[in-house]
């Protein structure tokens, strides 16, 4: 509850417990075992600071926080609560809150969405779970992309992208590096793999601008932002990785604005240890870095999580507020845990804080919190005011009717298709196809006009070779008339000769013979000139 200018969480006896808000930014800390009250405090909180007029942005795993969209009910309970607290004086009213459901699997709230370039190759090579060297070529994917000025916006355009780039790998290794058909086949596999997860809902446009976050109401109540986190939560990679997507680019956008008189904006990590849990070196180095340097741009960061032993040590000594519900101790190692965590609280010298976290009841917890000068109080007992909201989730409908009535809604329901890398490289392949089919059918119709120049010099060929022997068989034809008519006039002389010279010879016996003879001969002689 936002009462005096604070962000009252609950009472030491008769002393009120609160967070300044100046001191809100310095992020902080929410644990316990299950059951024992850590979202009534994440609600109480999420409330204060909304009627402070700080926005918020919380994940909602377990379905029970669309509760702050409506007004809470009386019953007994409350009353008694109320009137232990004497929180009619303070102002207490049930009262809902202006919440927006947000989904990055577009079923249960306003589609939530960015692109590949945003997200970043850093990020999505952990959703996919690459080794070193996978991820160092998709940053140099990435570099290319940049230097070509192709929008990487979906998965299809990371897929093409990846394509392009293995059947250009030894062309591309010249300028960006050694890229393998081998490494970019093991990326292609965990796109599939993440777009079969939800990756091409949420990796597409419109993107959701870090603005619509930063929203207050009429009545100056910063708005609630709720992720639908039931099906998140069942893949680690992508509830870490869209978390640290966000908080970069609350970082990148926002101004360095010191330590304002109350918070830019608030942020609630649920199940905090998904964070943590299986991070590369590289990976757990920026989420230190970004919640060491976004406090400065007037954004808290409030983790929850069953054990503080779930945050780094190196995260968890830059949380200035925290809140410790019950811990129980039933093995060795549940007895250290209870340890570290008692040991992280200036100690109060009413009572023994290890023993005091294993009794605390539900609706107890231990705090501290920073004071004036920034320094942790010492820790308290302390029993955590009620909610104003509606305790526990509300009905489907009720939800289903809070988001699409949102101006937010019609702005971000559809999703747009957009002229990116896809569809350059398609128009590439496109323009290649037809380049390449272009040659294929001017090489074929050289090849055909070769081969018909080759069967006409052929035909003309076989003509010149028939012409040639139409006119040998011409000639012999003339040649053979010649020798004929030669022969037959020589026969004809040497007979005529032959019966002369035969007569005068022999008679009549000699004129014939003669004649015969030097017929023969003289037609033998003709025949020779004429062969």
């Amino acid at each position: 509850m936002f009462y005096e200018d604070k962000i009252w969480i609950g009472n030491a006896g008769d002393r009120k417990i609160s967070i300044l808000p100046k001191m809100a930014n310095r992020h902080g800390l929410i644990a316990g075992a299950t059951g024992t009250g850590k979202t009534t405090s994440l609600k109480v909180l999420a409330e204060s600071f909304s009627d402070a007029g700080v926005p918020v942005f919380l994940a909602d795993i377990k379905g029970d926080l669309s509760g702050l969209c409506a007004p809470g009910e009386d019953n007994d309970d409350m009353r008694d609560r109320i009137r232990k607290f004497a929180l009619d004086e303070a102002g207490f009213s049930y009262t809902d809150y202006p919440t927006v459901f947000w989904d990055i699997y577009c079923k249960d709230g306003i589609p939530l969405r960015t692109t590949v370039s945003e997200m970043g190759p850093i990020l999505l090579a952990k959703l996919m779970n690459l080794n070193d060297t996978q991820a160092d070529i998709l940053t140099c994917l990435f570099k290319m992309a940049d230097d070509e000025d192709l929008l990487l916006v979906d998965i299809k355009d990371l897929k093409s992208m990846l394509q392009y780039a293995s059947d250009n790998a030894s062309e591309i290794s010249k300028s960006y590096g050694n890229v393998t058909k081998q490494s970019v086949a093991a990326i292609i596999r965990g796109v599939v793999a993440l777009e079969a997860s939800g990756g091409d809902k949420f990796f597409t446009e419109p993107a959701f601008n870090i603005d619509d976050f930063i929203r207050k109401d009429r009545d100056g109540r910063g708005v609630i932002n709720v992720l639908d986190g039931s099906m998140l939560a069942s893949d680690p990679k992508l509830y870490t990785a869209f978390l640290l997507y966000l908080l970069s680019e609350l970082f990148e956008s926002l101004p360095e604005i010191g330590d304002p008189d109350r918070p830019k904006m608030i942020f609630f990590f649920d199940e905090a240890h998904l964070l943590f849990d299986d991070i590369s070196k590289a990976l757990r180095q920026k989420i230190e870095q970004i919640v060491k340097l976004i406090r400065s741009k007037g954004v808290g960061i409030y983790f929850c999580t069953q054990n503080p032993r779930d945050i780094p040590d190196e995260v968890l000594a830059q949380l200035g507020n925290k809140i410790q519900h019950a811990l129980h101790a039933y093995t060795p190692s549940e007895e250290r845990a209870v340890k570290t965590a008692a040991d992280s609280f200036r100690t109060n010298p009413e009572f023994d804080t290890k023993t005091a976290i294993m009794e605390l009841g539900v609706g107890e917890a231990l705090i501290s919190v920073l004071d004036e000068e920034g320094i942790p109080t010492i820790v308290e007992r302390c029993k955590v005011l009620p909610p104003q909201s509606y305790m526990g989730p509300v009905s489907e409908r009720e939800k289903e009717k809070s988001y699409i009535d949102s101006s937010l809604y019609k702005k971000y329901k559809d999703a747009i298709e957009t002229d990116s890398a896809y569809e350059f490289l398609e128009r590439l392949k496109s323009q290649q196809e037809e380049k390449e089919e272009a040659e294929k059918k001017a090489a074929a119709e050289a090849k055909e006009a070769a081969k018909a120049e080759k069967e006409a010099e052929k035909e003309k060929e076989r003509e010149r070779k028939a012409a040639e022997r139409e006119e040998a068989a011409r000639k012999r034809k003339v040649k053979s008339a010649a020798g004929s008519i030669a022969s037959s006039a020589a026969g004809t002389v040497g007979r005529e000769v032959g019966k002369s010279i035969g007569g005068k010879v022999g008679g009549s016996f000699g004129k014939t013979l003669g004649g015969n003879i030097l017929a023969q001969l003289g037609r033998s002689i003709m025949g020779t000139f004429f062969k």
